[in-house]
């Protein structure tokens, strides 16, 4: 006779069959867990070339982060159209968080204060992850220039206003420029480039008369004999140029310009992803591989969170627009 009974490991069996059979299924516990934030590989976009210093926080963060995920991180650069081609690349991407913009000061903040019309909102288009970096700049002048000081560039400029012309490789820099022209009481005349290495290479040919560049691309050249530096734009001396004056120093307290890196994503990207993002670029910034690379820069590392971003995104917006108004800045 047979023994007509199952027992319970036997009727699941079957139970599961059946399910099967009907094309339903059951989701395995693999693919469930796969679900989560995030389950595949990541793209920073930055809207630099490769080698500004956007790009180089990008990449830092990038193999960082994606060793903590266990999913590759790649950089993908998007230059050109003052950033905004990168800028667009993100926003047209889906809101998923797989698509992160590792944007600068000239994206997120400098750019609503010089155009006319931006083809984006830097604060309702994007949520903000964290700040990243920030470097000072340098005010530098050729090698052969006679000035040798900010106070002799500052006294040849009100002989002759107007006369002296600087180099912009972005409207951020046009701006730091416009506040040293406003906080002197002098005025100096723009010439625009492409990008900052072209405005940093004529200074050096003598080609304008000076520029505020950023510090990180010319620390190495003014120790090299190719750029004379006149001012470093923060509080403190850095140790990498140990005799150039700060601007208090050389006569200019106040004058603290910076660059900064910041990381945001579309404000549509679900708040779980948002969650995990902020997370794993904190443990980023807290590694030692991380801090051990800012620790030799002249920039500094910031971490400083998502709701410390956007208040200092929103002052900037409100310094630069105020700038832009009080110098009579063109806008573009």
């Amino acid at each position: 006779m047979i023994d007509r009974r199952l027992n319970r490991r036997q009727i699941s069996a079957l139970a599961l069959s059946g399910i099967a059979s009907l094309g339903l299924g059951l989701p395995a516990v693999g693919n469930a867990q796969g679900d989560a934030y995030p389950s595949r590989p990541i793209k920073f976009v930055v809207p630099f070339p490769p080698g500004s210093g956007t790009d180089t926080t990008a990449r830092m963060f990038a193999k960082k982060i994606g060793e903590l995920a266990g999913q590759p991180v790649t950089v993908e650069n998007k230059p050109g159209g003052n950033g905004f081609i990168g800028v667009q690349a993100v926003l047209n991407a889906p809101a998923d968080g797989y698509t992160v913009f590792i944007g600068s000061n000239s994206t997120l903040s400098t750019n609503a204060a010089t155009f006319k019309k931006l083809p984006y909102d830097p604060i309702a288009d994007f949520a903000p992850i964290t700040l990243l970096s920030r470097g000072p700049c340098l005010i530098v002048v050729p090698p052969n220039s006679p000035y040798k000081t900010l106070n002799d560039l500052i006294a040849a400029a009100k002989k002759q206003p107007g006369a002296l012309n600087y180099a912009s490789g972005s409207v951020s820099y046009t701006l730091y420029t416009e506040w040293l022209n406003e906080l002197a009481k002098i005025k100096t005349t723009a010439i625009n480039y492409k990008g900052a290495g072209d405005a940093i290479n004529v200074t050096m040919a003598g080609t304008v008369d000076f520029s505020v560049v950023d510090a990180s691309g010319a620390i190495e050249l003014v120790k090299g004999g190719r750029l004379h530096a006149l001012a470093y734009t923060a509080p403190e001396r850095t140790p990498l140029l140990p005799d150039v004056p700060t601007s208090a120093e050389a006569g200019m307290p106040g004058y603290l310009a910076y660059n900064w890196v910041a990381a945001a994503v579309p404000t549509k990207t679900p708040p779980e992803a948002v969650k995990r993002l902020s997370t794993l670029f904190e443990q980023a910034g807290a590694s030692a591989e991380v801090k051990d690379y800012y620790s030799r820069q002249s920039t500094t590392l910031l971490m400083t969170g998502a709701a410390e971003m956007r208040k200092y995104q929103i002052d900037e917006i409100a310094r630069w627009k105020r700038l832009a108004t009080t110098t009579g800045l063109e806008l573009l």
